[in-house]
């Protein structure tokens, strides 16, 4: 009965962690929407960010598509078994996966294969450590790999872009957390967290970064030096202009959280765990006599409840909404710019990292000629009839496509990509060549985008698993934003420009 009692705990923590987002995250969130200028494309993005975060409350479903490496931090007493921890998990890992909880995100390293049940060698992340008291202590972080992608290390001194030198020191370290900010764009999913890693050794750092990550937003560093620190990080962050999505505003970051540990005299290390929004991580206290879970962490204070309905406000406030229809036309094309907002109504067609790779080399499976490329790899559930249905449906990063995406336009037609994050040169010279547009969607906004696909009328290349097969999706009001166009303009290249020009405003403040 305890095994039993005990899986259904993990189970349970691991549901909450995906659809649930936690207190303290959703009131970080609500003052950055209360911050932000009506009628800005962040406004309306923070519109779409607490909407999706209502829905996934309301259908018990991924808040986003990408549940990441789920990484577990367990405290036991000394006479609890860990092995029998550990099995509940994967028994509850692959229960979740099947039930659309999590999306199977395990990949062997070697041959591409998807496990298909989130297990395989170093998936998930366990770690255990003992402690004296007298219950189990189970936390789960969900980091997907957008935000993964933006973690950095420093080692110290360096020189840091429109920053200068960065020393041995509190300074160097304020330059770096700024820098790393920076750095991060709107590819993370901003408006972020991160979780910062004084000293250590280069992997030791990395795990005190994501320890951080633990805490509450709402809690105060109980060194002083790092408490002043937390607070000039969030002020002044703030002022880098990035804001949410990278569209530029008033919110870049919704908390710092920063750590410390000895070192070695030659190593020097700042590390940096970014997360976006979409900030996922629970804990739960478990009886060690009957697995049951005793108490649920992070519950302090006000729970905000967001609206499940559209803010037709800032929509409305976006301007003119601009309806595409595929297969699309080079002439319509060339009419968008950069700041239009359109909403796809018809096809579209998902391909990431597997499926770019593979046309690089291969004939499509389909006549894509017009078409729309959307960077995504959702959740899928099929039922009993056979038929998929999508539970949750965000953009993932488009910049890993970028070796490929230019060349597999021109090659195969395709009119329209959508992703998040933006992409980079060779993009955006091939979208003014052959007439393209690149489309940022809300990263994220799963079960907002899940809603706007009315049905599956197809699925090619299932051999890269459920990720990263080529899934044919009829959308209706499909919204985004117009971020790169056919006429030489990147939004992205913009923001980036200007808020390297603020960053460089910090390098001669010296911090005491």
């Amino acid at each position: 009965m305890y095994f039993e009692n005990l899986k259904k705990s993990i189970y349970d923590l691991i549901v909450e962690t995906s659809t649930n987002l936690p207190k303290d995250v959703r009131r970080a969130i609500a003052k950055a929407t209360a911050s932000e200028n009506a009628g800005t494309r962040s406004a309306m993005s923070l519109a779409t960010i607490t909407q999706n975060i209502g829905m996934a409350d309301k259908e018990v479903s991924p808040i986003c598509q990408d549940t990441g490496l789920p990484t577990f931090k367990i405290k036991t007493p000394i006479a609890v078994n860990q092995l029998e921890i550990k099995a509940a998990i994967y028994e509850s890992m692959e229960l979740a996966t099947k039930n659309g909880k999590l999306r199977p995100n395990s990949v062997d390293s070697l041959t591409g294969e998807n496990s298909g049940n989130n297990l395989g060698a170093g998936t998930p992340v366990i770690k255990f450590e003992q402690w004296e008291k007298d219950y189990i202590d189970i936390r789960l972080i969900l980091k997907g790999g957008g935000c993964e992608n933006k973690n950095i290390q420093y080692s110290l001194p360096t020189e840091l872009e429109g920053l200068g030198r960065a020393g041995r020191d509190l300074d160097g370290i304020r330059k770096c957390i700024l820098h790393s900010v920076y750095q991060a764009q709107g590819q993370g999913c901003s408006a972020g967290f991160i979780g910062v890693g004084i000293g250590g050794d280069r992997s030791a750092g990395y795990d005190l970064a994501k320890e951080q990550l633990f805490r509450s937003v709402d809690d105060t560093n109980d060194i002083p030096e790092l408490a002043a620190l937390e607070d000039y990080i969030m002020e002044n962050a703030n002022k880098l202009g990035i804001g949410t999505m990278g569209f530029g505003g008033e919110t870049t970051l919704l908390g710092c959280k920063i750590g410390v540990m000895n070192r070695i005299p030659a190593s020097f290390f700042v590390s940096v765990a970014y997360n976006c929004w979409a900030f996922r991580r629970l804990a739960i206290s478990v009886s060690s006599d009957t697995g049951e879970i005793k108490e649920w962490q992070y519950q302090e204070g006000d729970k905000i409840d967001f609206k499940t309905e559209a803010e037709e406000d800032e929509v409305a406030a976006a301007e003119e909404v601009i309806t595409l229809q595929a297969p699309i036309s080079e002439e319509d094309i060339r009419q968008l710019k950069v700041g239009d907002v359109v909403q796809i109504n018809g096809m579209m067609y998902t391909g990431r990292d597997a499926i770019h790779k593979y046309l690089s080399t291969n004939d499509a499976p389909i006549d894509l000629n017009g078409q729309i490329i959307y960077h995504c790899g959702p959740v899928m559930l099929k039922d009993d009839d056979g038929n998929w249905h999508v539970k949750a449906a965000g953009p993932t990063t488009s910049i890993r496509e970028e070796p490929y995406q230019g060349d597999i336009m021109k090659r195969f037609g395709i009119r329209v990509v959508m992703g998040k994050g933006g992409m980079g040169a060779k993009t955006l010279k091939a979208l003014g060549e052959h007439g393209g547009v690149y489309l940022n969607a809300i990263g994220g906004a799963a079960q907002y985008y899940a809603d706007c696909i009315k049905s599956v009328e197809g699925v090619d290349l299932m051999q890269f698993g459920i990720p990263e097969a080529m899934w044919h999706l009829k959308v209706e009001g499909f919204k985004a934003v117009v971020t790169m166009d056919a006429h030489g303009n990147s939004l992205h290249k913009d923001i980036e420009m200007s808020s390297l020009e603020k960053l460089a405003q910090f390098k001669d403040r010296v911090y005491k």
